[in-house]
């Protein structure tokens, strides 16, 4: 009872409910399409998208975002499968949960934060423009031959009208009533019309049949021998990785629509239970998706419950509601998925092209390219921050400067300005003239810090060019890091500090 009083606090239970709905006759088509990608039966999708969309919704750190079967993960695994069967699969998604799972409890999902901002617009329109590709698909037709060929005459046009219908729906609607999703209001309405005009047109039943049973308990029939672990180990890490990565990634764009903030680490160990239960429950393993996500929020679900309905309605689609479900055409379907895309893409990230620097422009291009023709999340997403963090460290490698001068005493100071790190050693080390420096030389870093072993190492070439000539060198004003790192490095280097003087306030004691 406690837990159905936390689902109804603060909650629309209507629209809750109806997007849960919403979301779940979404889910049919996606899961079947991604089972097919990843040459296994379909059944196999839709008991993915059960369990991970449950289980992630009653244990995961971002109420409201969806999880399931996904395209990410149907790529990764597909050659698995081919290779050595579906048993391989249950268990690597199995391995991918344990993985998940010591993620979230060494809270490495704070890590996310290091993806920058351009890595994000990149990611999402990838997505997008991934998601709108998808459902081109669904405008061909088998031949005579057997091949698929694109639609033309009257059944493109049909399928069309149908789809850009449902799409006129979802976006006026909103604007007229927020009584009803805009999404199951548009499925509904194009599918009476089809079935009452009696219409010849593409149904979910066409791609296949989604009538089923309850999943059932299967302990992967592998070998538990080394030679398997090795065989799996490297799909279920890329399977973790990007898992994770398009979760998180997801977490974060939701995050922002509903200016809430979702916790990390919790969702990694719910995404990481979920795979470990579907990897038993013969499933193909799954993570977040953005499309559903948005679709979920979009229509106002925003707790934990519409997670639950849609993961609890897809399971009664299979087991009662197959044969009306099979009856649901795809324009419907497809106008609902133009309509997540559009959504989904970034646009103001065009408008900012002409004002940030031209590498963030270069960066959100690649993972978005990479995102559209290798379908690798992780590795997109790797590439990303890979370019960011070289750019980043290029940038600061030329701001390193010198100030130079010498006091009254005759000693002579170098006034660092930025980081002293791996890119900026080079520039660091031109700026002492040794040869023609006084006996005593003091190296300010009031405005600076040493940052690496690197900038330790170029100290030590600094010190010791100085100490060939005889001379002696300071340090002075290291922050409290810098002084544990070159402490920590004594074996390494030997330097002298300078002491800043100490000044004692003078008081006047009155008695």
């Amino acid at each position: 009872m406690v837990f159905i009083e936390k689902l109804r606090q603060g909650s629309n239970l209507k629209n809750e409910i109806l997007s849960g709905l919403t979301v779940a006759l979404a889910l049919v088509p996606e899961a079947v399409a991604f089972s097919l990608m990843a040459k296994v039966s379909p059944l196999i999708g839709l008991y993915s998208a059960f369990i991970i969309g449950l289980i992630t919704a009653v244990f995961g750190g971002r109420p409201g975002m969806i999880s399931g079967a996904t395209g990410a993960i149907a790529v990764v695994i597909v050659s698995l499968v081919v290779r050595h069967g579906v048993e391989y699969l249950f268990a690597a998604v199995v391995l991918m949960g344990i993985i998940q799972i010591l993620v979230g409890v060494l809270k490495l999902g704070k890590f996310i934060r290091l993806v920058p901002h351009p890595v994000m617009f990149g990611f999402v329109n990838g997505l997008a423009i991934v998601i709108f590709m998808a459902q081109l698909d669904q405008f061909k037709v088998p031949n005579l031959a057997g091949d698929l060929e694109w639609m033309s005459g009257s059944a493109l046009w049909m399928m069309l009208g149908f789809v850009g219908l449902t799409m006129l729906i979802i976006h006026f609607l909103p604007k007229i009533t927020k009584a009803v999703p805009a999404a199951l209001t548009a499925i509904v309405v194009v599918s009476a019309l089809i079935l009452t005009l009696g219409v010849e047109t593409k149904t979910v039943g066409d791609i296949a049949s989604i009538s089923g049973g309850l999943p059932k308990f299967h302990l992967p029939m592998i070998p538990f021998t080394l030679d398997n672990i090795l065989i799996i180990l490297p799909y279920s890490l890329v399977m973790a990785a990007v898992g994770l990565i398009e979760s998180l990634l997801t977490l974060s764009v939701i995050d922002e629509m509903t200016e809430t903030r979702g916790r990390g680490n919790k969702e990694c160990i719910a995404q990481g239970s979920a795979n470990l239960v579907c990897g038993f429950f013969s499933g193909m393993g799954g993570c977040a998706m953005i499309g559903q996500s948005i679709i979920n929020v979009s229509s106002g679900g925003r707790k934990r419950l519409s997670g639950i309905v849609a993961a609890v309605g897809l399971l009664l689609i299979v087991l009662f509601g197959s044969s009306l479900i099979e009856k649901v055409p795809m324009a419907a379907l497809v106008g609902l998925m133009f309509m997540v895309a559009i959504g989904t893409f970034e646009w103001a990230s065009l408008k900012i092209f002409k004002k940030v620097p031209a590498i963030d422009v270069i960066v959100m291009i690649v993972v978005a390219g990479v995102t559209v023709f290798f379908h690798n999340l992780a590795v997109a997403v790797f590439i990303g921050v890979i370019i960011s963090a070289l750019s980043y460290a290029w940038e600061n490698a030329k701001r390193i400067r010198a100030r130079k001068y010498v006091d009254d005493e005759g000693i002579k100071h170098y006034e660092i300005y930025g980081p002293l790190f791996f890119g900026s050693v080079t520039a660091f080390q031109e700026k002492f003239d040794v040869m023609n420096d006084p006996d005593e030389v003091i190296i300010d870093f009031a405005e600076s810090r040493v940052a690496d072993h690197s900038a330790i190492e170029a100290l030590n070439k600094v010190t010791e060019r100085y100490a060939k000539q005889g001379k002696k060198v300071h340090l002075r004003h290291l922050s409290a890091d810098c002084r544990r790192l070159l402490d920590n490095a004594s074996a390494i280097i030997d330097i002298n500090f300078y002491e800043d003087p100490k000044y004692k306030v003078a008081v006047n004691e009155l008695g």
